[in-house]
């Protein structure tokens, strides 16, 4: 078709992005990012050529088949800045928005050149999903959904992820959004508490795992009052008989929910509210065990020096009998004081094991949601305050069936990165009008 000109990428490079624009000539310049063939079905480039016309879009892209399985995408939206976000493997921009976009690229990147002109671009115009099957293709990653999610913070992609942060920093930049390092204090001693701190266990049948979970907990050595609090939703499959075996230890309080909707979300925010909750709430994930007797008061040691409303430790990949996988242990070193609360916005987590100062958490909650909550309520906290990070392994984060990022359905996948996108529309929109606003009373 005369009006596009159709170019294979395959290094996602600065100085391959603007080989690519020197050589870009018709009304349109479509980007295949994938080794394998590519494949139109009847009429699907000129449909998209058709869409992109009517809406004078900057990029459309479609739904496809990956070799004969569908393979729907999601809408793009001002909080997509994931590097990773699936576009499929057709991304078709107009060209002059290509060319301006590739004009102003002030940073030549090994890694992260296609990314830049995804962002650049999306500040001169929209992106459209078509939300039609126009093409085929194979996907050549055809890892399970909860290996894939740990790229990121994978040792080996470290120079991947410095040249994402920068481009991503420089766009947050350009549209308002990037925020100083500086943070509101905390008062660690605010309120009345009769514990230090909780740990707390969200659960739902959970049987094989529960009892391990418990009993990490309760095993922590400490100078200092805390309890274990677990929240049980309405389990079915014996999860509750083996909590009450625990009762006899004065320390565990158990919550049962009732028959309305929680989620995982609602179930922190039962744990948080009760009176016996105390000033600082750990995570502890119902199938997974601290690594040491001391992961506890190591995170109220750092929020007692950090001046900080989160704490973020480190964990290892294990299978179920805690045996170590790859890529072993997850410790967010990318993190930064200075620029962390700015990446955050591009990966899709903060790292686990999680601490929270209750006085803060009480005023924010958790959204009621199964996925994401954590993401949403960190991404709330770091806008305005200090985030904590303990590099050392505190936790054994154990990949097995039941795992709730295991095998997912590509629908249920989208699902998740939609919602998460979402967050992140909502946290931009909030730290824009923030910056704004100091602009205004300077």
């Amino acid at each position: 078709m005369d009006r596009v000109k159709i170019f294979r990428i395959s290094s996602a490079s600065s100085k391959e992005v603007k080989a690519i624009a020197a050589e870009a000539d018709s009304d349109y310049t479509l980007i295949y990012t994938r080794p394998t063939e590519l494949r139109f079905v009847d009429f699907g480039l000129e449909r998209m050529v058709q869409i992109a016309d009517d809406t004078a879009a900057a990029m459309v892209y479609a739904d496809h088949f990956n070799a004969d399985s569908p393979a729907p995408v999601i809408d793009y939206q001002r909080g997509s800045l994931r590097d990773d976000f699936d576009f499929g493997g057709v991304q078709m921009y107009r060209t002059s928005v290509f060319k301006t976009a590739v004009a102003g690229m002030d940073a030549d990147y090994e890694f992260a050149g296609l990314y830049d002109l995804r962002l650049r671009a999306s500040r001169i115009g929209s992106f459209v999903h078509i939300n039609e099957y126009l093409y085929y293709e194979i996907d050549s990653d055809t890892r399970d959904s909860g290996v894939r999610l740990f790229d990121y913070v994978n040792p080996r992609n470290r120079a991947v992820q410095i040249e994402m942060e920068k481009a991503c920093t420089a766009h947050l930049k350009e549209i308002g959004a990037w925020l100083k390092p500086e943070y509101k204090d905390v008062a660690p001693d605010e309120g009345d508490f009769e514990y230090e701190a909780s740990v707390v266990i969200p659960c739902k049948n959970r049987v094989r795992t529960i009892g391990d979970a418990i009993r990490s907990a309760l095993s922590q050595k400490a100078d200092f009052k805390y309890n274990v609090i677990v929240v049980d939703d309405n389990s079915t499959d014996g999860t509750v008989d083996v909590i009450r075996s625990f009762l006899p230890d004065s320390r565990l309080v158990y919550i049962a929910q009732d028959k309305s909707y929680h989620a995982i979300g609602g179930n922190w925010n039962a744990a948080i509210h009760h009176p016996k909750c105390g000033r600082f709430a750990l995570q502890l994930d119902s199938d997974d065990v601290y690594a040491d007797e001391n992961t506890v008061s190591r995170f109220v040691r750092a929020f007692r020096t950090m001046n900080c409303a989160m704490v973020v430790g480190s964990y290892t990949i294990t299978d179920f009998g805690l045996k170590p996988l790859p890529p072993g242990v997850i410790d967010h070193r990318e993190w930064t004081d200075d620029n962390g609360r700015n990446n955050a916005l591009r990966v899709n987590g903060f790292g686990a094991p999680r601490g929270f100062w209750v006085p803060l958490l009480r005023k924010l909650n958790f959204p009621t949601t199964k996925y994401g909550e954590d993401y949403a309520v960190a991404l709330r906290v770091s806008r305005e305050y200090r985030i904590g990070r303990i590099y050392e392994s505190m936790y054994f984060c154990r990949r097995w069936d039941d795992n709730s990022d295991h095998g997912l359905s590509v629908e249920k996948e989208n699902a998740n990165n939609l919602y998460k996108d979402r967050i992140r529309s909502w946290e931009l929109q909030a730290r824009i009008a923030l910056n704004a606003s100091s602009t205004a009373q300077a």
